[in-house]
């Protein structure tokens, strides 16, 4: 850790501790996509089962319909947090 401390330094990169508020907001920010992302499992398993003996492809295409929603609000969320943590 020690290192890596050193090697930001030398690199000019600086860091500032978070505060409660950035905490607490990362947090929060944390908890909502947990929600949507099992939320969207929970849909996907309905729609799966819903299909059940259906054509495969039709089962790849709602697979593929959630896996990309998925992505989508993973790169949501982590953006959000990227934000919080550099203070904007």
């Amino acid at each position: 850790m020690d290192r890596l401390r050193k090697k930001d330094a030398e690199e000019g990169v600086t860091t500032r501790p978070l505060t409660d508020e950035h905490k607490a907001a990362i947090a929060e920010v944390r908890s909502l996509y947990a929600s949507k992302l099992a939320e969207q499992e929970i849909l996907q398993q309905s729609a799966m089962n819903d299909h059940l003996g259906s054509d495969p492809a039709q089962l790849e295409e709602i697979s593929r319909q959630f896996r990309r929603e998925r992505e989508r609000l993973t790169s949501e969320r982590d953006n959000k947090l990227e934000k919080l943590r550099r203070g904007e």
